[in-house]
């Protein structure tokens, strides 16, 4: 048989991101060691700035050493992709094994975003890398300044998969706790880990592994944190955010001064009971995009497509990237409506519900049309 060989499965990769000081080195060193991420290939901006511990073997090349766990560390270049796609060279020429995972430690406040992207929308390491999830670090100590100081932190919570909680030995309990409602309003549905977590619980955060797995889609979703709450209640007030769990008491300070920065930040749920045309949500996504862009922090999703009814469409977005949506064989519980939960920054719920009514709406005013016709 000639032709092309087959193209290898893509492989996994994970990007652990997180505060500076958060113990991202210390978080790196015991993962290593972790049989979970034997074969993996370690990507760090700075070696010097990266204590590895004297796990290195020898140094491969220039910019390469094997550690004696099996993993390679490389440092990242001036730009990521140069260095992912000479990563790939060396495995298709056998310069170096295969490797199985790849993880992206990235410095400091960094975005996520602009990595993801590369990931996402560049047309070869697409097909050759499958995103396997961001896992942020925070620390329980500064956590809480961190967060009110940095723009980039928000993001970096928002967009994680899994939340890593380290230093939560030095902090107070009720700092750690008031940390961790905050987290959670931010981000609901995240799952957060303490930093000895086994490496099994960090990977496989992607879509993929979530639509194998009904109950962690459902948590994942955090619908319900979001609207299981009487919204005629508090629903349009300007921080309908806080969900009636009144967090940050802490250190005696006026609660409202405390959570500020997070008040722009909200998260709420957009239904439809009726199947939506593939169209239909392409349309308002784009639209969305277009209006509001940088204000979009996070999309997650079940839609019921008109077209293949009972095999929602998983969707998935950090700030304006969309992941390649997958089909479920099924629906993960007996709801069988299509569910969007947005987390958004300076956008009123309003205008956004609005907007999907108008394309509902308009969709079954058509429907109707053509019923007649």
């Amino acid at each position: 048989m000639t032709g092309t060989p087959a193209r290898p499965a893509p492989v996994p990769l994970m990007l652990l991101t997180g505060f500076l000081g958060a113990g991202k080195t210390t978080l790196l060193n015991r993962l290593l060691k972790d049989p979970a991420l034997a074969d993996t290939v370690v990507l760090v901006n700075e070696f010097g700035a990266v204590g590895l511990d004297h796990l290195m073997v020898e140094g491969v090349e220039e910019n390469m050493i094997l550690l004696e766990s099996g993993c390679l560390c490389c440092t990242i270049r001036d730009d990521l992709i140069v260095t992912l796609e000479d990563l790939l060279r060396r495995r298709d020429n056998g310069r170096i094994g295969a490797f199985s995972r790849v993880v992206i430690e990235t410095t400091g406040l960094a975005d996520p975003a602009p990595i993801l992207n590369v990931l996402i929308n560049h047309p070869y390491l697409a097909m050759r890398f499958r995103l396997d999830g961001v896992a942020t670090l925070v620390d329980a100590v500064n956590g809480m300044a961190t967060l009110d100081e940095h723009e980039e932190a928000r993001r970096q919570v928002v967009a994680a998969d899994r939340l890593v909680l380290t230093k939560t030995d030095i902090a107070t309990p009720a700092e750690a706790d008031a940390l961790r409602r905050r987290l959670g309003a931010l981000n609901p549905g995240v799952e957060i880990l303490l930093p000895d977590a086994p490496a099994s619980d960090l990977v496989g955060a992607s879509l993929y592994d979530l639509a194998r797995r009904p109950a962690a889609l459902r948590r994942w979703l955090a619908e319900t944190t979001v609207s299981g709450h009487d919204h005629h209640h508090h629903g349009h007030d300007h921080h309908g955010h806080d969900h009636g769990h009144d967090h940050h008491h802490h250190h005696g300070q006026d609660p409202h001064d405390v959570n500020r920065h997070d008040e722009a930040i909200r998260a709420f749920a957009l239904t439809a009971d009726r199947p939506v045309a593939q169209s239909t949500f392409d349309l308002f996504w784009t639209l969305l995009r277009s209006i509001h862009g940088p204000r979009l922090l996070r999309l997650k999703g079940l839609v019921d497509l008109a077209e293949q009814p009972g095999r929602p469409l998983l969707v998935h977005a950090v700030q304006q990237i969309l992941h390649p949506p997958i089909q479920l064989e099924g629906w993960p519980d007996a709801d069988r409506r299509s569910r969007l939960v947005l987390i958004v920054k300076d956008i009123e719920e309003e205008t956004v519900q609005r907007l999907w009514s108008a394309f509902l709406g308009q969709q079954a005013e058509q429907a109707e049309t053509a019923h007649h016709h």
